[in-house]
């Protein structure tokens, strides 16, 4: 069997999460795509994906496998693309995954300078604030608030800032601008999807971590529609500097409580490992780094 078609029809089927959706990027037979992979399975003595009539999920073995196949992909089109001598212009499709805030307000704005800048790049982009298997999704980039856990990915921060407190200036002028923390059980204080309990320092560059029940007229599950809420002047909300950093800027919400912010969580894009990163990756990756990065 030709080993590297193989190989290209595996990651095809990680990817689109099945063997028909794969066949159709691949313009064969779904017929032909579930025979490569039987004989892929034979050859390797081993099980590549749990089947069932639901959903095709890669096992542990494929899962490692999907890894070793995207570098040594990744290599061979490097080796092919030497040798042809094509222009250093990064091209090809790029499968990548982020939260919905991130989406709409950071990375949505910013689209068509890339397109401007890579035409030759194409993105399939997916956006859900839940945990996602990056690997057994088959996605190439994945963009997440916090801390990574998961080992196997390559890590690469985009930017962090404090944790702000941030209401709109028709607000405080109607209501008053807390001073401390505590004073907050006094206002409206709109809750994330992260709960009514708000962590600040003392003050002070050692100050201890204490944390601030809060409540109000509304829990939000959503970062845009908090945000939005908050522009509007529907109460106080507190969240990551990057998800209001335009609203700063432009003076629709101010931050407050400033002396008391804790460090936010950080932005970080993460990727399978590779040796050699394509170069459509590293393009994507140094864009997502340059629409993050503060100021």
């Amino acid at each position: 069997m030709d080993k590297f078609t193989a190989l290209r029809v595996f990651t095809r089927v990680v990817e689109q999460g099945g063997f028909t959706a794969a066949a159709a990027r691949l313009g064969q037979s779904p017929s032909a795509v579930t025979k490569t992979i039987s004989r892929l399975e034979d050859e390797l003595g081993a099980q590549l994906f749990n089947r069932s009539t639901r959903r095709l999920r890669t096992t542990e073995f494929g899962q490692q496998f999907y890894l070793s196949c995207v570098r040594i992909l990744a290599d061979l089109e490097d080796a092919e693309a030497t040798i042809k001598r094509v222009s250093g212009s990064p091209r090809g499709t790029i499968r990548a995954i982020f939260p919905l805030s991130f989406g709409r307000v950071t990375l949505a704005p910013e689209l068509p300078k890339f397109f401007a800048r890579y035409p030759e790049i194409s993105l399939e982009l997916h956006f859900n604030d839940s945990a996602v298997d990056l690997i057994a999704e088959g996605f190439e980039i994945a963009v997440r608030t916090g801390h990574p856990t998961d080992s196997r990915l390559t890590t690469r921060l985009l930017t962090k800032g404090p944790q702000v407190t941030v209401a709109a200036p028709a607000y405080l002028q109607k209501h008053g601008e807390p001073k401390t923390p505590q004073e907050l059980r006094q206002h409206n204080c709109l809750v994330s999807r992260f709960g009514p309990d708000w962590t600040y320092k003392e003050k002070g560059k050692d100050g201890q971590r204490f944390t601030v029940r809060v409540r109000g007229s509304a829990v939000i599950n959503s970062g845009d529609v908090l945000r939005e809420t908050v522009v509007a002047g529907g109460g106080i909300a507190q969240g990551t500097w990057w998800l209001y950093r335009k609203d700063l800027a432009r003076g629709d919400v101010k931050a407050i409580l400033r002396d008391y912010e804790i460090e936010g969580a950080p932005v970080s894009v993460l990727y399978p490992p590779q040796r050699h990163l394509p170069a459509k990756l590293r393009a994507f990756i140094d864009f997502l780094a340059q629409i993050t990065k503060s100021g």
